[in-house]
């Protein structure tokens, strides 16, 4: 297919699911679900019109996941208000932190012993399945900076953490690979890729985005600015990015703290310059971008701090949900086509393993003390959803040095995989969602 042809076909599937989004709201199916099924009847299985090779195109889909990657967990950031703790962001941290280590284990031990993988092998295909996905969990992060749903936050705190806090897992796989590990190379990625990448990421991108913010608010209050701010979001991901890379940190770590750090830039403006209106709970002041209105940009308005950080994180949030819908559309409908061709029967039994029986039982552990219900301890269990990072950590590895036998077939394990949860998971959560709503609100009428 030409370059025309695949700009064409995706403007049509994005026409398609925003015409129809008030009804697709209303199935089992998502948006991210109808992209893959898509890839699906274009590919070699059905229509035969395009054909995809993960391994050629590894370059390609590194960029444009880690783009789609970098801007999700910037805005998954930006959303989490909340202050951190509390045993929803404790949760979060056991999930991305435990749990993951016992998924990437468990996995490792599957895959050598059930299918003959070399422990390199084992050990990546592990690192890039267990981390969740944040551009994916749309349906179970937090909708906005209001939302303190417990669960949304534990995922949402997960899946900003996780895809950093894997990727040494996957650089120690690749270390391996080449055979001749000393004591010193494995104290270099200690040091080097642990110990310094993964809190340096975090500092970085939350001083970055905290200076950002701060001084955004100053000058654009002083001229009472009320351009549009899409710039200035792009500014902060482009030099968090350069930076975090010119210091060899986690640059998704950097990216989730970078939003973290422009939220507690706008938490502190409120709290110093709240809105005069805000008269119901002064200990709790609303989002500064809620109490505005980013259609009607008015100058008076915008010479108060409160209103000057509002614009600056709706803006940001627009943006950032824009960018990041739209590369991963394409990547989605990248995989769908690319399933025909690296489809795997032993994907599924290692996928089964994961979904069924890996996650559930690592989330059950890790949660053995948080004072959960077991409703809530079995959902964390099922909604981790694995996507864009997974495709992320695969084509990395494959453009730094992965042996061609072992690229082909870690691609047909993590393809497979990636779209066996998006469907599995994509049709199962919305339903699993409303009955929890609905739980919920019996249990509120029932205490009133």
């Amino acid at each position: 297919m030409s370059a025309q042809a695949w700009l064409l076909l995706l403007g049509i599937l994005l026409l398609i699911s925003s015409l129809l989004g008030g009804w697709i709201r209303h199935t089992p199916v998502t948006p991210f679900v109808l992209y893959v099924v898509a890839g699906i009847l274009l590919g070699p299985w059905v229509a035969d019109q395009a054909r995809v090779d993960v391994v050629k195109h590894a370059a390609l889909l590194e960029r444009a996941t880690e783009m789609a990657l970098v801007v999700s967990l910037f805005i998954g950031g930006l959303k989490l208000r909340a202050l951190w703790h509390g045993i929803s962001w404790k949760t979060g941290a056991r999930l991305a932190g435990p749990a993951m280590l016992l998924t990437v284990g468990a996995m490792a031990v599957a895959a050598h012993f059930l299918f003959h993988a070399s422990w390199p092998e084992s050990l990546l295909f592990a690192a890039a399945v267990a981390p969740t996905d944040p551009v994916l969990a749309r349906l179970v992060s937090v909708d906005d900076a209001d939302d303190t749903d417990g669960l949304r936050v534990a995922l949402s705190t997960e899946a900003g953490l996780n895809d950093g806090a894997g990727l040494p897992l996957l650089l120690l796989a690749l270390l391996l690979f080449r055979g001749s590990t000393t004591s010193t190379d494995v104290w270099t990625w200690l040091l080097r890729d642990v110990v310094w990448a993964l809190p340096g990421g975090i500092a970085l991108g939350f001083g970055l985005a905290l200076l950002t913010g701060a001084l955004a608010t100053h000058i654009k209050a002083r001229s009472r600015d009320t351009g549009p701010n899409d710039f200035l979001a792009l500014a902060l991901l482009a030099m968090t990015y350069a930076v975090a890379e010119y210091l060899h940190v986690s640059v998704f770590l950097a990216s989730f703290a970078a939003g973290l750090g422009l939220r507690h830039a706008e938490w502190r403006v409120v709290r110093r310059h709240p809105n005069p209106d805000v008269k119901e709970n002064p200990g709790v002041h609303p989002p500064a971008e809620v109490l505005i209105n980013p259609n009607q940009r008015d100058s008076e308005l915008a010479k108060h701090p409160w209103a000057s950080i509002g614009l600056v994180v709706s803006d940001a949030l627009s943006f950032g949900d824009t960018l990041e819908r739209l590369i991963g559309a394409g990547v989605l409908l990248f995989l769908g086509i690319a399933l025909a061709t690296y489809a795997s029967l032993s994907a599924v039994v290692l996928a089964a393993l994961l979904f069924f029986v890996v996650r559930p039982l690592a989330v059950l552990a890790v949660t053995a003390r948080c004072g959960y219900r077991w409703p809530r301890r079995l959902l964390l269990g099922w909604l981790g959803i694995r996507g864009l990072g997974s495709l992320s950590y695969l084509s990395y590895a494959i453009t730094h040095g992965l042996p061609q036998a072992s690229a082909t077939r870690l691609s047909e394990w993590i393809v497979t995989l990636v779209a066996l949860s998006i469907l599995v998971h994509g049709t199962s959560t919305q339903p699993l969602m409303a009955w929890r709503a609905s739980r919920i609100s019996r249990r509120r009428d029932h205490e009133t």
